[in-house]
């Protein structure tokens, strides 16, 4: 019997464990949303991102 409430015990503390983190969740989400993010940053003068050594790359080069 003592067997069986420990079982319970485990699956009912394991429930409200799941209960809270989703709720967790749910109230981070809620400020994620909330929360007015500024505009990116525009790109620095340069290079474009394809000038890299693979970019520039040939099978002949092996």
């Amino acid at each position: 019997m003592e067997t069986l409430v420990l079982i319970a015990v485990i699956i009912l503390m394991i429930g409200v464990g799941m209960r809270w983190l989703h709720l967790l969740n749910a109230q981070h989400d809620a400020r994620i949303t909330a929360y007015r993010f500024s505009d990116p940053l525009p790109r620095p003068p340069g290079p474009p991102d394809d000038t890299g050594r693979r970019a520039h790359h040939t099978d002949a080069d092996r």
